[in-house]
């Protein structure tokens, strides 16, 4: 069932789009740097994974474009992504995924399925139907949010200037046995700030990625990981709700950008973050969405592997 589904998301963003051979099929515009995470004591106490024990952590950092178009133009307002993996002990990793906003649009695979579905536009105008589109978002309040961030938010100005959610939650498991929900926020060192409607206009497709280039010739890039917890009242399988703020947050680590890395194919391209890729300590919540997820990074993995690598973008 779950791999049936898998191949039909996959089918779903390659028909809003299009099938572009060797590449992601969402998120296929993204570029890997080199980094280092420290975690905190704070994080430690709250679980023992072993990248949250306090010593550097090596850890490679993709941002990212959630089009399925390598050639996506930077202004538009698909989410922007930041997928961290840390590089543990014997060759082996776990990762973190986030995206610039702080809420999925809908609760299960088989609903985002049909939001997808959605959005592909009308072959004939060119348009997608707005009018069913608002339809299913009436019929599911959870789903406004994220569905207005979507259509109505502008992009950031910087990949160094956004705040980036896991939107999952997670079961922290510390070294006594104790265990509590939380979900990730990675916040920025500097502030964060959207591009202004003209500013939008101004920029060129691939302004983000040329100015994180930029950035970090003059210095690192930096990152403060949080990880608020969850009460009693708060679903750890609902990632359409937001936590109240009032919820008790900790600061997890600290993370430093230093570089792009050296090969972008072979470092960068040819890696598969996973949210479920996790370690001892971290466990899943029972999110559906969550566990859908890998089975349809292997699927458009799987298809990226037998195509000749993309030249260029």
């Amino acid at each position: 069932m779950a791999d049936r589904l898998a191949t039909e998301l996959v089918g779903a963003f390659d028909a809003l789009f299009g099938v572009h051979g060797g590449v992601r099929a969402a998120h296929a515009k993204g570029i890997c740097c080199e980094a280092t995470f420290t975690a905190t004591p704070e994080a430690a106490r709250l679980t023992r994974a072993p990248h949250m024990q306090g010593g550097p952590v090596r850890a490679t950092v993709r941002f990212s474009h959630g089009s399925g178009d390598p050639d996506a133009n930077d202004t538009s307002r698909e989410p922007r992504g930041m997928a961290t993996k840390f590089h543990l002990d014997g060759r082996k990793a776990t990762d973190l995924i986030a995206v610039n906003q702080p809420v999925f649009v809908v609760r299960t695979p088989e609903e985002f399925l049909e939001f997808v579905r959605l959005r592909v536009p009308d072959p004939e105008t060119g348009r997608f139907d707005l009018e069913a589109l608002g339809a299913f978002v009436a019929a599911r309040p959870e789903s406004v949010r994220a569905a207005e961030i979507l259509l109505r938010g502008m992009p950031p100005a910087s990949f160094l200037q956004a705040e980036y959610f896991a939107i999952h939650a997670f079961r922290f498991v510390s070294a006594d046995g104790g265990a509590r929900f939380g979900r990730y926020r990675w916040e920025p060192e500097l502030e964060p700030v959207t591009l202004t409607k003209e500013e939008r206009r101004e920029r060129v497709p691939g302004y983000l990625q040329d100015d994180l280039l930029a950035r970090l010739k003059e210095g690192p890039g930096r990152f403060t990981l949080h990880v608020q917890l969850a009460n009693d009242e708060d679903d750890p399988t609902d990632p359409t709700t937001e936590w109240s703020a009032d919820r008790e947050q900790l600061v997890a680590g600290h993370l430093e950008i230093t570089a792009p890395v050296g090969n972008q194919e072979r470092d960068c391209e040819r890696l598969l973050f996973d949210p479920m890729r996790l370690c001892d300590g971290i466990e899943p919540s029972d999110d559906p969405i969550l566990h859908v997820r890998p089975h349809a990074y292997t699927v458009s993995s799987a298809r990226r592997a037998k195509a000749k690598p993309r030249q260029g973008g």
